[in-house]
């Protein structure tokens, strides 16, 4: 279709030139190509798909995704009791954890645990507002892509508009959080014994790591949600999701 319109209109071009005019051979390609991209845009609109029905229903599937693993993991036990997602000791520790409980340092160690996952589950009660932000600045060319992307394009959108505000947003949240539940002090009882004997050293700041692993175990939970949406009729709520999302 492309090349018959692009054929078309260079013979309509240049039958228009005169045998004195067609030396000027870069004049007459440039308006050749200025009359192609005009004739081709007019030929081929925006597709059906790509309304603001279709922006509206993705934008309706975004909220839910982000209202529901906000609610999962927003709350008490959300990252520790989820097995997939509950944050664990930093690499470095990871590797020196059966010889802190040898050393006598498991109730510390179990302690630290349980206050990292509250440090992330408090900070990510919080983000709903940046979310929706995102959510709203949604375009009807964003949403096209999106819906024709792969099971988790709508997170990789989120992730992009949202990660660096959500970092920044969250880091001192998470501190004071870590904070509130003494997760700093029951870190230095496990990090302050253990670097005084081993010649490998445990970083003791735990506000970096939290933060992302709280992003990463978020957006996975909204990922999730997505490919629910997307494969699963039952779980699109609203008649524009169904419409939307049963139209692919």
């Amino acid at each position: 279709m492309r090349r018959s319109i692009l054929v078309s209109t260079s013979l309509m071009l240049l039958g228009s030139f005169s045998m004195a005019q067609l030396p000027n051979l870069k004049k007459v390609k440039s308006s050749v190509k200025k009359q192609v991209q005009t004739t081709i845009a007019s030929s081929n609109p925006i597709s059906s798909d790509a309304t603001a029905e279709t922006a509206s229903g993705l934008k309706e599937a975004l909220q839910q995704g982000v209202r529901f693993s906000v609610e999962k993991l927003g709350t008490v036990d959300g990252f520790f009791k989820d097995s997939l997602l509950k944050i664990l000791l930093p690499p470095d520790a990871r590797k020196a954890e059966s010889r802190l409980r040898q050393l006598g340092l498991g109730s510390e160690v179990d302690r630290a645990l349980l206050a990292m996952n509250r440090g992330a589950e408090k900070a990510v009660s919080t983000s709903t507002e940046i979310f929706v932000q995102a959510i709203q600045q949604l375009t009807i060319q964003d949403a096209v892509g999106i819906l024709r992307g792969n099971q988790d394009a709508a997170t990789q959108y989120l992730n992009r508009m949202c990660r660096q505000t959500l970092t920044k947003n969250m880091k001192p949240l998470v501190q004071q959080a870590l904070n509130q539940v003494e997760a700093t002090r029951y870190w230095g009882d496990v990090v302050r014994p253990y670097n005084r004997f081993s010649k490998q050293k445990i970083n003791p700041d735990l506000t970096d790591y939290v933060t992302e692993k709280a992003l990463d175990g978020l957006f996975s939970r909204i990922a999730g949600e997505e490919k629910r949406i997307r494969q699963d009729p039952m779980a699109r709520t609203t008649e524009l999701m169904q419409k939307v999302f049963g139209s692919r």
